[in-house]
Formats: C-alpha cells, structure tokens, sequence
C-alpha cells in the first residue's frame, strides 16, 4: 500500500491555475485490473485507488502519511516556464524566423 504524493498539472483546457497548487495523496494499485468475461468491464478489487486527498502543502502531505503510517513517494513538481513575448515582437526586424502570413 504504497501512497504516491504529487502536484497535479494544472488544466490544459483552463488559462487558470486552479486545483493545481494543492498536493495531492494518491495509492499506487496493490493488484491488476481484471476484465469481467460476462460483461467485459474492467474491475479491480482495490478500494484504496478511489481515495483522492488534497493537502494545501507537501509538509502536510508527508506529515499525514508517516502518521497513518501509509509508505509514500514524493513526486517532484514540474514547474513550468513560460516564456514573455509580446506583440510587437512578431514584426521586429532582427526576427530569427521571417514573419510571412
């Protein structure tokens, strides 16, 4: 019953930065998932893969395993880079690529 401790990325589909600050505690599958022969569904007998906990900082997240005594793994957080462009930038004149329509 390994825990895994990760910052989600945030929405691709959303400018914001919303649920993407939080750090979030999630268990690793103790066992496969299997497919149903009857009906074909997959199903798993692991009810510890529907917890989801969020935690406002990763103290809090690793505080919370080694009480419960749950085995965690830290995930380090992709912090991402935006580069700053503005734009008149598209017509200055020393352009690395040519600007064509």
């Amino acid at each position: 019953m390994v825990a895994r401790i990760y910052r989600p990325a945030r929405n691709a589909m959303q400018s914001g930065k919303g649920k993407s600050q939080d750090w979030v505690l999630v268990f690793e599958p103790e066992v496969a998932r299997s497919i149903e022969p009857l009906m074909g569904y997959t199903s798993s007998g692991d009810m510890k893969q529907q917890i989801k906990l969020r935690f406002d900082t990763l103290e809090d997240a690793e505080s919370y395993a080694r009480r419960e005594g749950i085995p965690y793994v830290v995930q380090p957080a992709q912090e991402s880079t935006i580069k700053k462009v503005s734009y008149p930038d598209n017509f200055r004149v020393d352009r690395k690529t040519p600007w064509t329509h």
